[in-house]
C-alpha cells in the first residue's frame, strides 16, 4: 500500500472519534508500530486534528470536512482543475507557481487544526492521481441534488449506489454511499471510480440507509 493511501486509510479509521490503539492501527494497514507512530506525527503536523500518545491510542478530535476558506464544493473543484491544468502545462515558471499555490492551499487544510502544519501537508496525492476523479464530480453533485442512484465501476466491480455526501481531503474526494449491490454503507474514493452513470431512478429517504445512519454506525 502506498504511503498516501495508508494515510488516507488511517484517517478514515480515526474519523469515528473513538480511541484506537496503535497496535490495532498497525494491524489494520499492515505496518509496524514504528511506522504508525511516524504516520501519526505526519498527520498531526499536517493539520489533521489528532490527539493521542504511544501506549494509549489516537483519536480525531474534530470533524474533517471542508477547509476553512469559505469555498463551495464547486469552487474547490474549479480551483483544483485550474491548478492541475497550469501545473501540467509547458510554462515552467507558471507550473512552479501552481505547485507553490497548491502547497499553500494544502497548508490550511483541514478545518479546526490545533497547530500550524508542516511544509508537507496531508494532501500528498499528486494531481495526476486526483485528477482521475475531478471529471466525475459534476455528475455526483447532480445525483446528490436530485437524489438519483449511480451506476459505478469501483475497483473493477460494478455497483449501484445511493450518493449521500461528498467529502474533501486535500485534493482527494470521497463519496459516502449506500451500496445496493453490497447492501451496506461505503466511503468510496472518487479517483478510483473508472466508470459512472447517473441512473434515471430516484431514491427516497429510508432511515436505515441515510447519512445519519452512516454517522451513527461509525460512532459505535
Amino acid at each position: 500500500m502506498r504511503r498516501a493511501d495508508r494515510l488516507m486509510t488511517l484517517v478514515q479509521i480515526l474519523r469515528d472519534g473513538a480511541l484506537h490503539r496503535a497496535g490495532d492501527l498497525a494491524e489494520a494497514v499492515g505496518v509496524s508500530l514504528r511506522t504508525i507512530y511516524r504516520d501519526m506525527e505526519t498527520l498531526a503536523a499536517s493539520g489533521v486534528p489528532i490527539e493521542g500518545e504511544r501506549g494509549v491510542g489516537y483519536h480525531v478530535t474534530a470533524a474533517i470536512t471542508l477547509p476553512p476558506l469559505n469555498l463551495t464544493m464547486t469552487e474547490l473543484e474549479a480551483l483544483h482543475m485550474g491548478l492541475m491544468a497550469v501545473e501540467g502545462g509547458a510554462d515552467a515558471e507558471l507550473a512552479l507557481s501552481a505547485k507553490s499555490l497548491t502547497q499553500k492551499l494544502d497548508a490550511v487544510m483541514p478545518e479546526d487544526r490545533n497547530r500550524a502544519p508542516a511544509s508537507v501537508g496531508f494532501a500528498v496525492y499528486p494531481f495526476a492521481d486526483a485528477a482521475k476523479g475531478f471529471q466525475l464530480l459534476p455528475q455526483i453533485r447532480q445525483a446528490l441534488r436530485t437524489r438519483q442512484k449511480l451506476s459505478i465501476t469501483h475497483k473493477d466491480v460494478d455497483r449501484t449506489v445511493r450518493p449521500l455526501q461528498l467529502d474533501y481531503w486535500g485534493r482527494l474526494w470521497t463519496c459516502v454511499v449506500w451500496c445496493e449491490t453490497k447492501r451496506g454503507f461505503d466511503d468510496i474514493r472518487v479517483d478510483q471510480i473508472t466508470a459512472l452513470r447517473v441512473l434515471p431512478s430516484l431514491f427516497v429517504d429510508e432511515p436505515e440507509k441515510s447519512l445519519s445512519a452512516y454517522t451513527a454506525q461509525r460512532m459505535r
